[in-house]
């Protein structure tokens, strides 16, 4: 369906009802600001002294066997930027919260001028601590798989696991063409690069005796050109299937976007997908350590991966050809985030990563690489309009990063409590509001719980808004999917205010028709003149 058509008139209908809701909207406005600006005066009052959060027994997971597969591996790895040295880990109790390490990195994030609205914008592109356990454990992850790698079976696709197959209805990757033909999935990746500028990619040099199965110098035949066509779409097509099967909101917004650009989309989805699938797909290794042990291990296969496809071309699986083709038509595309998300990864890991989060900008630097490295991974995709630079949107960029995360963690409070054992709610906040961790454990809602939820929404919108600005800088083409994806998903925080605050046991929820219906109010925002001469009532 193309906006043009359907969408637009569905704006015409909806847009008539606008003078209907101004009143009500107005005063609902006027109301929420004045409780914004009460709960600004609270956060100006958070004391610096923190409680040290209490540990808790690690959560036994199942988890399924992995692929085995023998990699060409670089042997030079790029190093993140180094920061300061760490210094003594900090143990707050049974849980491991390695606070005395990302501490070295929260201080070494880039801060943007600060915001009028009362929120940081911090960029963490490529911040990590050499000498951190995390680094120093996925580094010798990396030289293990370097010395054999294997990985153990799977019957499943790396980052592919029995509930991904489940929640999309079949099983992924796997195409009879790949089974009648082996040569087809490299002989395609060479077609793929044969697209790209000379010297694009670098060419590796191999002996007789490596094993050629992601070989860049598999052979591809012009006259085999549909073959090769054929292969890549429906491999898209299949991305864009686990996109909307996971990420329906962000999967609504890229039908907003031009067929290449969306497609492009979902290869960059499905591979974050994939990468936070390693981490939190059940394991059953043994024991929690034996568990840890397999995650790295995947992590680091998963990493030097990712470097082999940027600088060499290579891929690994049929899903990696989407990836592929995105980086040769976007060359733009940077590594960065990505490696980025990997580490964010790393702070999901039982015991090696942090399961407490003292202040906000320690969970603002998890933030940036499970989310804002989205935002940069999306921007050279969605592209800029005339005289905005890629720097200049990124503050927008990593805004909206924050508040999709912040939105995600207040509406799985209970959930991840109950399940995963994790609070990510800062400990300085609760403390703030008298919140006890066994309160969320217990899922026991009070009014200190509510004022604690009004003050995160309020702290989540501001996020928003400060994305909201990056919006007119983008592609006219990509600002309506963006401005989609932002409405609906600010709207979760409207449905836990519906909710009455109550996180801890109702999951928020937008229906298809209230995302559908926020479309012609998000084409409106989208008219950059009009909407700021006229913005509605929410926007004052």
């Amino acid at each position: 369906m193309k906006f043009s058509d359907a969408a637009l008139s569905t704006a015409l209908v909806s847009l008539t009802l606008f003078s209907e809701q101004c009143n009500s909207f107005t005063t609902s406005t006027l109301q929420k600001h004045h409780q914004h600006q009460k709960l600004q005066q609270q956060r100006n009052r958070i004391e610096e002294s923190l409680l040290s959060p209490f540990g808790l027994p690690l959560q036994h997971t199942k988890t399924k066997k992995k692929k085995q597969s023998l990699l060409h591996v670089s042997t030079s790895t790029e190093d993140s930027t180094d920061s300061s040295s760490s210094s003594a880990n900090a143990d707050g109790g049974e849980g491991n919260t390695n606070n005395s390490i990302i501490s070295n990195e929260v201080l070494s994030g880039k801060r943007f001028s600060s915001s009028s609205i009362g929120i940081e914008v911090v960029d963490y592109a490529s911040v990590s601590d050499q000498n951190s356990n995390m680094e120093k454990a996925l580094t010798e992850a990396r030289e293990k798989f370097l010395l054999t790698g294997i990985l153990p079976e799977s019957k499943h696709l790396m980052g592919i696991n029995d509930e991904v197959v489940q929640e999309v209805g079949r099983e992924i990757g796997q195409f009879e063409e790949l089974v009648s033909d082996a040569s087809l999935l490299q002989s395609t990746a060479s077609y793929i690069r044969s697209k790209a500028k000379p010297g694009f990619f670098e060419t590796r040099t191999t002996t007789s005796s490596e094993d050629t199965s992601t070989s860049t110098s598999t052979p591809f035949f012009s006259s085999d050109k549909q073959k090769y066509e054929a292969l890549l779409d429906k491999a898209y097509e299949e991305s864009g299937e686990v996109t909307s099967a996971f990420a329906k909101t962000f999967y609504l917004g890229t039908q907003l976007l031009p067929p290449e650009a969306q497609k492009a989309i979902w290869a960059v989805y499905v591979w974050c997908r994939r990468t936070d699938e390693i981490v939190d797909a059940p394991r059953n290794e043994g024991s929690d350590e034996l568990n840890n042990e397999a995650m790295l291990q995947d992590l680091a296969c998963w990493e030097l991966r990712l470097e082999n496809l940027w600088k060499y071309g290579e891929i690994e699986d049929v899903l990696d050809l989407p990836l592929l083709d995105s980086l040769v038509k976007y060359p733009d595309l940077p590594i960065e985030p990505f490696v980025d998300m990997i580490r964010g990864m790393l702070m999901d890991i039982p015991v090696l990563g942090v399961e407490r989060y003292k202040e906000f900008d320690e969970l603002h630097l998890y933030c940036y690489r499970v989310a804002g490295t989205v935002g940069l991974m999306s921007m050279p995709i969605f592209g800029t309009k005339n005289g905005i630079t890629y720097q200049d949107a990124k503050e927008s960029a990593l805004s909206l990063g924050v508040a999709f995360q912040i939105t995600n963690i207040l509406r799985d409070v209970g959930e991840d409590a109950i399940k995963r054992k994790r609070i990510y709610l800062p400990t300085d906040h609760l403390k703030m509001f008298n919140v006890t961790e066994e309160q969320l454990f217990s899922q026991r809602l009070d009014q200190n719980y509510i004022n604690l939820m009004k003050y995160e929404i309020d702290l989540a919108r501001k996020y928003y808004q400060k994305a909201q600005e990056g919006v007119y800088m983008l592609s006219e083409e990509s600002r309506l999917p963006v401005q989609t994806s932002l409405d609906c998903y600010r709207k979760i925080l409207d449905k836990i205010e519906d909710n009455g605050y109550d996180s801890l046991t109702k999951r928020a929820y937008v229906d298809k028709w209230e995302k559908m219906r926020t479309i012609p109010f998000s084409w409106y925002r989208t008219q950059e003149e009009l909407s700021k001469a006229l913005p509605l009532p929410e926007d004052w």
